[in-house]
């Protein structure tokens, strides 16, 4: 894993964004298949602003529409949002509740706006581990957009990178009874983890200036570039889109291998 920590006290660099710019509709700029983002810093943004940390979370909510369509407009094919973990329900009770309520409203809500938009919405975490009615939206939302294609949506939700690998282990188990894991590899674990239908992430976009992963996408961040932004995630715009855009179209891909220079 690569990554840039974005400061505005370090010297310049090619780990700069601000240095550094791109026009996400030229073709000579490489435009990442997959993005995946680390939603943070929507409590601290509340602070700031003397809000509610309910009204943080709304803001936050609020931006995910505009980011996928900045996503959908620069040729991102698929995007996935660390929503939700499984460590979140530790939080206090009621901005858990208040969360589950924005998911809520976010299924009801969204849906007609992104059928429209060409945007195929899956969602990937322990879904038993919400209501009922929850649970219907969530098969609803993705029945009904199930047939779009021109960006992929994932809403990682209770989910957290350990359960994924124990639960795509359980699912090679079942699928192969009485089998020794000694017959099992890297790619045929892939295929049975909850993003299987997705390329690894080529960049992955932190918001909020912490510079960790925090149990997401373990598997699948081996080569991905990593992008740590302060921008707290309710201020995080197209223009900081294309920031964290700049930056990977400096980066040369290796992929465990050498430099080509």
């Amino acid at each position: 894993m690569n990554l840039s920590r974005e400061r505005p006290t370090a010297p310049p660099s090619a780990t700069r964004p601000c240095s550094v710019s791109i026009d996400p509709t030229s073709a000579s700029s490489p435009v990442p298949e997959h993005i995946a983002i680390i939603m943070d810093g929507n409590r601290r943004w509340a602070k700031q602003h003397g809000l509610p940390v309910a009204l943080g979370h709304a803001n936050g909510a609020r931006q995910v529409r505009k980011i996928v369509q900045a996503c959908a407009n620069r040729g991102v094919r698929y995007l996935t949002l660390f929503a939700f973990s499984t460590e979140n329900w530790r939080r206090p009770q009621d901005e858990v509740s208040s969360l589950m309520g924005l998911m809520t409203l976010y299924l009801q809500r969204e849906v007609k706006d992104m059928s429209a938009k060409g945007v195929c919405l899956k969602i990937v975490g322990d879904t038993s581990g919400f209501s009922e009615r929850i649970q219907s939206l969530i098969i609803e939302a993705q029945e009904k957009t199930a047939h779009n294609s021109t960006i992929t949506l994932t809403i990682a939700a209770n989910y957290g990178g350990r359960w994924d690998l124990l639960e795509a282990i359980k699912s090679w188990q079942s699928a192969h009874p009485g089998e020794s894991v000694n017959g099992l590899n890297e790619a045929t674990l892939s295929t049975h983890l909850g993003l299987a239908y997705a390329p690894d992430p080529d960049l992955l976009i932190r918001t909020g200036g912490e510079s960790r992963i925090s149990n997401f996408m373990l598997w699948q961040l081996a080569y991905t570039e990593l992008f740590f932004t302060d921008t707290l995630w309710p201020s995080f715009n197209a223009a900081e889109l294309d920031r964290s855009l700049a930056w990977y179209s400096t980066r040369e891909r290796r992929f465990g291998g050498s430099s080509k220079t």
